[in-house]
């Protein structure tokens, strides 16, 4: 798809992969590029997590937010330097069922030896299916699956045992589940709604848009998506909407 800048008004961006390598704090090579992204387009971030914990890892730069998938949104002000909380959406789940769920999938694909919880539920009505349990080793979760091919794998069937949320192939050994509907396509929608923007004029940059992706509905829509395959090459990516003095 050739992408028009002259056309785009917003342009989204996912974090993790995409502005930052993964749950580290924004880089001066990338913030300047959103310093010269800003000059000229509106800007807005669209993550998994919660809202508060992007801005934190974006040393707090001034942009407006949506977290949790798209049920929660903050507006940057500028005269607090802080976030201003729009709406907060809590989808309360069954939580014997989940947990019932899971433990069958865990029978199901020989999941059964896990250290700490099976399941991690968390206040927004997301949860986390961790498979190898909550309290695991960091090194032990890096090594379970670096190309995703055993989440792959079973992905379809943890889909179907959950319909009633959005799943996602997340972290490093891990499912995400948001409470249907929500996805990064679904909260771009309302944001587009909300303020009276065409598709054609938002651009999304993101790098996690394969099978299973938090990124691939958006991938798979009709708004322009830019893919980032390395943060660190950003600014050539975005080369053609960076204004040159």
């Amino acid at each position: 798809m050739t992408i028009d800048p002259k056309k785009i008004r917003l342009i989204a961006f996912d974090l993790d992969g995409t502005l930052t390598q993964h749950k580290t704090p924004l880089d001066a090579q990338n913030r300047a590029v959103l310093d010269a992204l800003s000059k000229n387009y509106r800007l807005l971030m669209v993550g998994a997590g919660q809202s508060s914990r992007i801005f934190h890892q974006m040393n707090e730069y001034p942009i407006d937010i949506i977290g949790n998938y798209g049920m929660q949104f903050c507006r940057y002000s500028k005269d607090s330097g802080s976030l201003k909380m729009v709406h907060d959406e809590v989808i309360p789940c069954d939580r014997k069922s989940v947990t019932e769920r899971i433990d069958a999938l865990r029978q199901k694909h020989g999941f059964t030896d896990y250290a700490g919880k099976s399941v991690e539920f968390h206040a927004s009505g997301c949860v986390t299916y961790p498979l190898l349990g909550t309290d695991a080793a960091l090194a032990d979760k890096l090594a379970f699956d670096p190309d995703r091919s055993r989440r792959r794998a079973i992905y379809e069937d943890v889909k179907a045992a959950f319909p009633d949320f959005t799943v996602f192939i997340g972290g490093s050994s891990s499912f995400d589940f948001a409470p249907y509907p929500f996805n990064k396509y679904y909260s771009l929608v309302r944001y587009c709604k909300a303020f009276h923007l065409d598709h054609s004029e938002v651009l999304y940059c993101g790098d996690d848009y394969g099978p299973g992706g938090n990124d691939e509905a958006v991938y798979r829509s009709d708004i322009p998506f830019l893919c980032v395959d390395d943060y660190r090459n950003l600014a050539i990516l975005l080369k053609e909407f960076i204004p040159h003095d």
